[in-house]
């Protein structure tokens, strides 16, 4: 199977450039499943309704959200009737929706898609993402009930989610990192046959402090003094992501290339 994994969508340049290149990418690298961490689309902060609307009609199969998941109020309604919106599954216990679904790829295949958020340098005590993730992928181990499984790791410390990724290795087919914006260097098959990367980055402008148009985050960091609200960049941003083909038999990936179109930074991708 060839599933795509886009990284934190921010603001309106990143909504464009889902619009823009997804479609295009689904048609050029014959992609079975595309999932999209959505979880800053609107103004930075949260997803509106609205906007994972525009992101599902682009080619997303389904959406992550994070720790901002329900910074816009509308998404509390949205999520519990949208099955197609995943939110964390160690978020509060009275929140709308689930944290794990299996869904249905190219060619009647399954795909199960989870995401659970880290506790280190995270602003909220989240519940143990350990054990909220061991649950899900003892129901669903890789070669039975699915094709693939892929995790969605939304955490500030690179450390966490390199042990999540250790703890998941060999039971997802994909475990990918979000949250920190910055794509990291280390795509890889871990020992058992899982698709690693610290954080696939973020669909946005890079000309920016992670996403954020410079000028107030670098008030802050020189004065100590806020002045004005943090307002997402908004030239062309680069789609960044996870490219990986899985064994359909096993679950286990058989390649993983890192993907970037577009914008400021070099272009990457599996063709």
């Amino acid at each position: 199977m060839k599933i795509l994994f886009l990284g934190d969508v921010m603001g309106r340049s990143g909504r464009t450039a889902i619009t823009t290149h997804l479609p295009r990418l689904r048609a050029d690298w014959r992609l079975d499943f595309v999932v999209v961490n959505g979880e800053n689309a609107t103004s930075g902060m949260g997803l509106s309704a609205p906007h994972a609307k525009l992101l599902l009609e682009a080619g997303a199969d389904v959406i992550t959200l994070g720790d901002h998941a329900f910074d816009q109020k509308d998404m509390l309604a949205f999520a519990a009737q949208e099955p197609r919106i995943i939110r964390p599954l160690n978020f509060s216990k009275a929140a709308p929706g689930v944290g794990a679904r299996v869904f249905n790829a190219m060619g009647g295949r399954k795909v199960l898609v989870a995401q659970a958020l880290g506790q280190v340098f995270m602003k909220r005590p989240f519940d143990d993402p350990f054990s909220a993730l061991d649950a899900v992928l003892r129901q669903y181990p890789m070669g039975g009930q699915v094709q693939a499984s892929l995790i969605d790791i939304h955490c500030e410390a690179t450390s966490e989610k390199m042990a999540l990724g250790h703890f998941c290795d060999g039971r997802a087919s994909i475990v990918v990192g979000t949250h920190t914006h910055v794509p990291t260097g280390d795509a890889m098959i871990l020992g058992g046959g899982t698709a690693y990367q610290t954080d696939a980055g973020m669909c946005g402008d890079y000309n920016s402090v992670i996403g954020m148009d410079k000028a107030e985050p670098l008030r802050r960091f020189i004065t100590g003094m806020p002045k004005d609200r943090f307002s997402p960049a908004e030239a062309e941003a680069t789609l960044s992501g996870l490219y990986v083909e899985t064994d359909d038999r096993t679950g286990k990936a058989t390649r993983v290339v890192m993907v970037r179109q577009g914008g400021k930074l070099a272009p990457s991708g599996p063709a």
